[in-house]
C-alpha cells in the first residue's frame, strides 16, 4: 500500500468493528503528535446570516404576507 487509495480500499474491505479501532488509533496517534486542532480553535470565520424577519418587518410594517407557495398549490391541478 503505496498511497491513499489503496488504504483506502483496503479499510472498505475490513469489518467495521477492525475499521473503528484503526480510526481510533489514528485519532490516539494524531492527538499525540499535536497534529489535529480541537473544533473550538478552528480557523474558519462563524457565517452570520441576516435577520430576515426584521428586515421584512422594516420594509413591509406589520403586514401579514401570504404565503406565496400554499397558494399557488391550491391554483394548480392535480
Amino acid at each position: 500500500m503505496s498511497n491513499i487509495v489503496e488504504i483506502e480500499a483496503a479499510l472498505m474491505e475490513l469489518p467495521l468493528k477492525d475499521a473503528h479501532g484503526i480510526a481510533q488509533w489514528l485519532q490516539n496517534y494524531l492527538d499525540q503528535q499535536g497534529l489535529t486542532t480541537p473544533a473550538a480553535e478552528s480557523s474558519q470565520p462563524t457565517i452570520t446570516l441576516p435577520d430576515y424577519a426584521a428586515r421584512r418587518q422594516m420594509t413591509f410594517g406589520n403586514k401579514v404576507l401570504p404565503n406565496m407557495v400554499l397558494l399557488g398549490r391550491e391554483q394548480e391541478r392535480w
